[in-house]
């Protein structure tokens, strides 16, 4: 199989779709976006994570790399300390994400939407309701746009991502009871997936994933 031309057309179509939530960002300066906009940009970008971590799975599929233990270094308080990967100082780009969330099997909660109200004849005037949230609301969406720019990095630099999540995978290899994840794809349907689709980003994860099931598979070539 062509593995090279199959990342390249799916990541064309997928950064397609990043650029265009991209441009229908607009963040104002203050950093805000209406609510109805920055929640379809999140509804767009989930599948289309996960569309971008199965790319990262193919390309990085028969990478092989040498991962040297970390070393440790002494602490301020004596104590020793394995060694981390700098802190990003600037506080605007965001390393994107390989492995997928895993599932909240926790019941989801339900929230009344109406607020119980308690009036005595003599008593004092209750404070009145807080405003109902609109679809026209300012809301911060500040972590939504780091996350477009993440996949946006990402896509841009295929390669780069697929020598991380080798490293992972080399990381992952050295624990002697393979703890932890074993695969930066969890078992079952990606993030993002919907059942019916309504978006060009829809389809990409599909082939994605099939693809990335694939090239994991040990008979692939």
């Amino acid at each position: 199989m062509q593995w090279a031309a199959i990342i390249e057309s799916n990541r064309a179509a997928l950064l397609r779709v990043v650029v265009a939530l991209l441009d229908l960002a607009g963040l104002t300066e203050d950093g805000k976006m209406r609510r109805q906009l920055r929640n379809y940009l999140t509804r767009i970008l989930r599948p289309a994570e996960s569309a971008a971590r199965r790319l990262i799975v193919i390309a990085a599929r028969d990478l092989v790399v040498d991962v040297r233990p970390s070393r440790s270094v002494i602490g301020a308080s004596g104590a020793r300390q394995r060694g981390r990967s700098p802190k990003l100082t600037d506080g605007t780009k965001t390393a994107f994400p390989l492995l997928d969330p895993l599932k909240n099997f926790a019941p989801r909660r339900r929230y009344s939407r109406s607020v119980p109200r308690i009036l005595f004849l003599d008593g004092p005037t209750p404070p009145p309701l807080p405003p109902i949230p609109s679809d026209n609301d300012m809301v911060d969406a500040t972590g939504v746009c780091r996350r477009l720019a993440a996949v946006r990095r990402a896509l841009d630099d295929i390669d780069a991502q697929a020598r991380r999540l080798a490293r992972w995978r080399a990381r992952r290899d050295r624990k002697p009871y393979r703890i932890g994840r074993l695969s930066p794809m969890r078992p079952g349907y990606p993030p993002g997936r919907r059942k019916r689709q309504i978006h060009e980003v829809d389809e990409i994860l599909r082939n994605c994933h099939l693809l990335a099931l694939h090239a994991l598979s040990p008979n692939s070539s």
